[in-house]
């Protein structure tokens, strides 16, 4: 029983699989659920946490709420080009054989730098839920500072961020 349990974890491990408590969100801390009770569970591993997978190329790392709409009077899913999933009802974080509608929802830092973009600013955007945004976006946008600065900004910003530490 035991080596087929550490068989297991080995396999989980090495397909990119991991646990949330190992992630950190913006503030350097342990990274909290984006999605809560009475929500569409999010992520792209669907455990509710903005993290991901090797094979995850949009590396959805940035929680926002999805409820309400931008300055455009369009949604994310809308200013972004995409199809409307984001006025989809989806299984429910506590019961995923129940439906809820998307709220907050991990969203792929780069479709969240265009979104910026197109929807007017930083100001123009819902709510950033910064406890649940992944450390990896602030990481990401700064290594390329120049094209994603302003995303990188927004986040500083409406995350109360002084400084940041790698």
């Amino acid at each position: 029983m035991i080596v087929w349990l550490q068989s297991l974890l080995f396999l989980l491990k090495n397909r990119g699989v991991a646990s949330s408590d190992s992630y950190l969100n913006v503030y350097g801390e342990p990274l909290q659920p984006c999605s809560g009770d009475g929500m569409a569970l999010t992520g792209y591993t669907r455990n509710g946490h903005c993290i991901d997978q090797n094979d995850d190329a949009g590396s959805h790392h940035v929680c926002i709420n999805l409820s309400s709409i931008a300055s455009t009077g369009k949604n994310f899913c809308e200013v972004t080009g995409q199809s409307d999933w984001c006025s989809a009802s989806l299984p429910c974080n506590e019961d995923i054989t129940k439906s809820c509608i998307v709220e907050n929802w991990c969203v792929c830092q780069w479709a969240f730098a265009s979104y910026l973009d197109k929807a007017g600013g930083c100001d123009a955007i819902q709510a950033i839920q910064c406890d649940a945004v992944n450390m990896q976006a602030v990481k990401a946008y700064r290594a390329n500072e120049s094209q994603y600065g302003d995303a990188l900004d927004c986040i500083v910003q409406r995350c109360n961020l002084s400084t940041l530490s790698e």
